[in-house]
């Protein structure tokens, strides 16, 4: 098949917009398939921080309801944000990057300030549903034709905010319109927009896709079952996560459904952009550095000790985490291990921000232990390339993690993970055993059980490790040279795109 026009929809973009790894992914991807011959454009809402970003070029498209200007009045009334006029696409290109774009501008829903998800108390904008049916349903009408010029032969949309598109296409068609291959991409299914039924006739769904083979959840519609039932593909961000989330610990509930789907779920291991990460040529970390050239390491643990107020130790083993403080990263396991971690000489060095009961448990470590313990709390870019490259250790715990971006980032800056063998980490991280320093494939810290103990044994392998320093300039050496590239994530993707699209026309792939 020949190379695909792909509408690539998502809520985020680093460096415009980023509240996590789903940023990364949508800066990383898109260049790579384009790199490989895709013609890839964005959809993204007109939150604030988007806008000032993109430079408008080319058309602009009025979004029309359901039931008018030829649509399909079997759709109902499409999705209608608050009085004013009607939602409108922008064309444009992101000045960053060059990608071209199309932002949704739909007036009150998201032109306004503070985080696009969650409102100032740190609950879920009232109007959620609105904001993402309607990137739902600007999607599916750029997937049906609504752009005579550009007609994307695939829809692939990322995560809960993008799931209502593959309801409404799966109803533009069965009307008779246009058919595109569609792929939806499962970044975190802990997370499903899930809304009251009540929002079925204001987001236009009609109740012939209210039922438990349709959008229904225990009751209520869920934006993340509509991607995974109308889509023809499926893929998320591990292999190891695709297999996780057919069983019923991870499956938040929809295991049943993906096992049924299984025919057509893909685990594709995310990327890591190397013009971001890269120690060698980061200009957040100067100077840079390589697994040849480690002096650079060296001063970059030297900075982070003195900007987060820790003790000048150069043979101190530092331990890092740059997460979310969440009980799903197991980071609820951590102050019960701050103590020995002391004791046995290392310094911990923490950025994030989440649960209120983990930040009050590391601050009360970090009084305990001062000059030994430090906590940031909230996101700042450019300390967290800084606790990176300063590390020896990064901690990522988690109880599950579908891909994880943070150990990926230790491993290309020489900062061993430490990690649970789950989802993503279990495929990237290889363990420090005897047999796997022996054959060389040795790359970090693996535990399996989500209890203290077992965090802490591997904290006491790490320690071990450091006190032979040839062992652990070897692994070092081995985690720097690894290569999870974005080309790879590009070819993989390209090949579900090659068979969705063959599924959607009914030809044999080739």
């Amino acid at each position: 098949m020949n190379s695909p026009k792909v509408l690539y929809v998502c809520s985020e973009v680093y460096p415009l917009l980023k509240t996590g790894g789903l940023a990364d992914v949508s800066a990383g991807l898109p260049p790579a398939l384009s790199a490989q011959g895709a013609d890839v454009r964005l959809l993204l809402p007109a939150f604030p921080s988007i806008v000032a970003g993109v430079t408008p070029e080319g058309p602009s498209l009025l979004v029309p309801a359901g039931g008018s200007m030829g649509l399909p009045a079997g759709l109902g009334p499409a999705p209608r944000p608050t009085p004013g006029p009607s939602p409108w696409l922008q064309c444009g290109r992101i000045e960053a990057s060059g990608q071209a774009v199309w932002l949704l501008h739909a007036p009150g829903l998201f032109d306004r300030p503070g985080n696009p998800y969650q409102d100032a108390s740190g609950k879920p904008w009232a109007d959620a549903a609105d904001q993402f049916a309607w990137l739902g349903w600007a999607a599916a009408l750029l997937g049906t034709g609504l752009d005579p010029a550009w007609q994307p032969d695939v829809v692939h949309g990322h995560d809960w905010h993008t799931g209502l598109a593959f309801a409404y296409l799966n109803r533009l068609v069965s009307a008779g319109h246009r058919r595109p291959a569609t792929v939806f991409t499962v970044h975190n299914l802990a997370y499903q927009g899930v809304f009251p039924p009540e929002v079925c006739a204001r987001l236009g769904l009609p109740d012939a896709l209210f039922h438990l083979e349709g959008l229904e959840f225990h009751g209520q519609v869920s934006f993340m079952k509509a991607g995974l039932r109308y889509s023809d593909a499926i893929t998320t961000v591990s292999p190891s996560y695709a297999r996780e989330i057919t069983g019923e610990e991870q499956g938040c509930g929809l295991d049943g459904l993906l096992r049924h789907r299984r025919p057509v779920l893909h685990g594709i291991l995310n990327g890591v952009d190397d013009a971001v990460w890269n120690p060698a040529t980061d200009p957040l970390v100067s100077p840079g550095f390589d697994a040849d050239r480690l002096q650079g390491k060296a001063e970059a643990k030297a900075r982070l000790q003195q900007r987060m107020g820790l003790q000048e130790r150069p043979d101190g083993l530092m331990f890092v985490v740059v997460s979310r403080l969440t009980e799903q990263k197991g980071l609820h396991l951590l102050p019960g291990v701050i103590d020995e971690m002391v004791q046995r000489g290392g310094q911990l060095a923490v950025l994030g921000a989440g649960d209120p009961l983990i930040e009050q448990a590391l601050q009360h470590a970090a009084q305990r232990h001062p000059g030994q313990v430090a906590i940031h709390i909230g996101y700042d870019e450019s300390l967290a390339h800084g606790v990176i490259a300063g590390g020896d250790v990064i901690l990522v715990p988690s109880r599950f993690e579908p891909c994880g971006l943070t150990q990926l980032y230790g491993l290309r800056y020489g900062t061993l993970p430490l990690v649970r063998a789950v989802g993503g980490l279990a495929d990237t991280v290889v363990d420090c055993s005897l047999e796997n320093l022996d054959d060389g494939s040795a790359s970090g810290f693996v535990f399996r059980s989500l209890d203290t103990e077992s965090l802490l044994s591997a904290l006491r392998r790490a320690f071990a490790l450091r006190r032979r320093p040839a062992d652990w300039q070897a692994v070092q050496r081995h985690a720097m040279a690894l290569r999870f590239d974005w080309a790879r994530a590009a070819s993989d993707t390209l090949r579900v795109y090659q068979q969705a699209r063959a599924d959607a026309t009914g030809t044999a792939s080739a």
